[in-house]
């Protein structure tokens, strides 16, 4: 900093995640031009003060950002890549993007992780500096400039140029120590950005079926996981509560109960309502008329129309939030008919900058890359879903200013989304190497027939009966165990129902690729065998237990893990506790491809680790004659408190409620 005549050098150490807040820092400076008068720097004219003022604010800063990066998870395979790639920088200076690839080690023999870039160099090399190199002679150069670390013991060149990392035990025992003191604090993933999920969605006069299910669970676990991570998350409800259906409701409603303005209808089932009137439109050509005519005095906002249309929601609304509640979903509505006003705009602003056809009366908008074009107004004037999904592109990027913004829609939708959002980039609404937009697709829920989910009748199953099903086989599964007779209490066992019924639900979408189709089948997910959520609940209550059975209580636990060392030396409690350490390139991997499997497939696989390390380890060792307890291992209660408690954040991220006791 050069103010005027006078010259300040200052050297701040700093850490990488803390460039950002001081080149903001450094930005505020600058615009000061040297150290400059703010309002809060008025009373202080002497450029020494302001110096040291500024100096002073950013050091607290720093320690701030300090201090939460110090809380937070350690994702390990992160470091390891920021160690090889400084190594591969130093031992290769002139490549441009090498290759890094660092992934956790398949088998103990060939260490915790491995390094992989090797291969990819040779090619790099021979191609654009026409050098042949042997992978194994780059791997051993990469080797020899990895710089200073606390996490790497030793690392050995296997086979044809692979670097198989070992990592220190006191490195580890240390991570874990801080897991415990500090509980599952997320990975440190930047600056704070503003996230749009819409999930959901379902239509209004239409009960929610298994095809709603879907999109429902995922897009509340992807909710949860970039809460967790520090996001700022808005989650939206993209209602179906607009359109031409609503006057054929508007004037069965009318009919049905005429008084419907001064005495709330009594519409018990609205999917009968719904089809009672879709009936008559598709027969009775008069009534098709008055639903019509019923349509644009709803669009003018006639009040009495207004109000009937409210009425209609509202019933709706209720249905929903049965369903909501079940399941756990936190939502804000805002539907089609949020976005109406802004529709006449969005035509006019496709217009004035020429991207606008007619065609036979419509206006429609083709997009390059795209064979159909998107319609924005009907013949008639009206608009169209495209007309309303491009307005609630609009408002979430420009208005709500989405960093990222997630659509959880059925894989059918995919043409039409990928339309919309280029739409949205041609006209300049967003920059997709600054904004990321995403259709998070899936497919759809099978039948164990392999064909779409359906009744025995062949209507679609309603998933208020579906959760009613799941209820009903939870406790027939557990009074099958007899756990309603000794175990459970009344309270205990109905918490275990509901945590069994809809977790087993929620686990089985979640657990398969979200983009495949997957068959629902009760026996498989109330199975308390292989990965399935009853298995994992149940492997939690047990972890759980452990430390219960002993006698051990939280406040011990808390104090044993600022105090204890954690021991590593057996075979099964290194791989354990590698296993607990790798929760946050989980987490980051899911936040990047958004494919939740992957966190189940981590929490099965720690469940498995522990049983092994269970059972080859011993906790609590007892008197085999008299049962009394002769020995505690802290540091494996650690262990086992540490697993219980990953369990528990990823039970929250997947949105099933784990007990106590089952």
């Amino acid at each position: 900093l050069s103010p005027h005549s006078k010259n300040y050098c200052v050297t701040i150490a700093f850490q990488e995640n803390e460039i950002k807040l001081l080149t903001a820092e450094i930005e505020r400076l600058k615009n000061f031009g040297c150290l400059g008068v703010s309002p809060s720097l008025e009373g202080l004219r002497d450029e020494n003060a302001k110096l040291k003022y500024r100096l002073n604010f950013l050091r607290k800063s720093l320690q701030e950002e300090r201090s939460k990066t110090a809380k937070s998870m350690i994702n390990i395979n992160s470091c390891l890549q920021e160690i090889f790639g400084a190594a591969i920088q130093a031992a290769y200076p002139d490549l441009e993007n090498p290759p890094l690839v660092v992934t956790p080690s398949q088998q103990p023999k060939f260490g915790d992780y491995q390094c992989n870039s090797a291969m990819g160099i040779t090619q790099i090399l021979l191609k654009t500096k026409e050098q042949k190199v042997s992978p194994r002679e780059i791997a051993e150069k990469i080797s020899k400039n990895i710089p200073a670390n606390e996490c790497i013991e030793k690392v050995e060149i296997a086979g044809p140029g692979f670097i198989n990392v070992h990592l220190r035990k006191d490195f580890v025992s240390k991570q874990l120590s801080s897991l415990l003191t500090n509980g599952v604090q997320p990975p440190a993933v930047g600056k704070r950005k503003k996230v749009v999920v819409d999930f959901s969605s379902p239509n209004i006069a239409k009960e929610m079926h298994v095809g709603h299910l879907r999109s429902t669970i995922i897009g509340e676990s992807m909710c949860r996981l970039f809460e967790f991570a520090g996001y700022d998350v808005l989650r939206l409800n993209h209602l179906g509560d607009w359109g031409t259906q609503f006057g054929m409701l508007i004037a069965h409603l009318q009919d049905k109960f005429p008084d419907y303005l001064t005495v709330s209808p009594p519409i018990g089932d609205l999917q009968a309502f719904y089809k009672e009137s879709k009936r008559r439109f598709d027969t009775e050509e008069e009534f098709k008329k008055r639903a019509y005519q019923c349509v644009v005095l709803l669009q003018s906002k006639n009040p009495d129309f207004i109000k009937a249309w409210e009425l209609i929601c509202d019933v709706s609304r209720k249905e929903f939030q049965k369903i909501y509640n079940c399941l756990d979903i936190t939502l804000i509505e805002r539907g089609e008919s949020f976005y109406h006003e802004m529709m006449k705009d969005i035509v006019k602003e496709f217009e004035d900058k020429g991207f606008v056809q007619v065609d036979d009366g419509r206006k429609i908008v083709f997009v390059p890359g795209f064979p159909v074009p998107l319609t924005i107004m009907k013949s008639d004037g009206g608009y169209t879903y495209d007309t309303s999904d491009l307005a609630a592109l609009k408002h979430r990027l420009c208005e709500e200013k989405a960093d990222i913004l997630i659509y959880v829609v059925d894989s059918g939708q995919s043409v039409h989304l990928q339309t919309v959002f280029a739409a949205g980039q041609m006209i300049g609404w967003y920059d997709p190497k600054v904004t990321r937009v995403a259709h998070a697709a899936f497919g759809v829920v099978l039948g164990e027939d392999k064909k779409k989910f359906k009744t025995r009748s062949g209507d679609t199953v309603r998933l208020i009966d579906l959760l009613e099903e799941g209820l009903k086989r939870a406790m027939d599964k557990l009074k099958d165990k007899e756990r309603d007779k000794v175990v459970l209490t009344t309270e205990e066992l109905k918490a275990a129902q509901t945590s069994v019924a809809f977790g087993c639900i929620k686990y089985a979408d979640l657990s398969h690729n979200r983009l495949n189709d997957y068959v629902f089948s009760f026996d498989k997910m109330l199975d308390d065998r292989g990965n399935t959520a009853a298995y994992l609940l149940y492997a939690f209550t047990r972890i759980r237990a452990i430390a219960r059975l002993a006698n051990i209580d939280e406040q011990m636990l808390r104090k044993a893990a600022r105090e204890e060392v954690l021991i590593l030396d057996h075979e099964k409690e290194w791989k354990l506790g590698k296993c607990i350490l790798r929760f946050p390139e989980i987490l980051q991997k899911i936040l990047e491809d958004l494919l939740l499997h992957t966190l189940c497939d981590y929490l099965y696989e720690l469940a498995t680790t522990f049983t092994e390390f269970y059972d080859n380890c011993y906790c609590v060792e007892k008197d085999r004659q008299s049962g009394q307890i002769v020995k505690v291992n802290m540091w494996r209660l650690l262990l086992c408190e540490a697993t219980a408690t990953i369990m528990a954040k990823g039970f929250d991220i997947l949105g099933i409620k784990p007990v106590q006791r089952m």
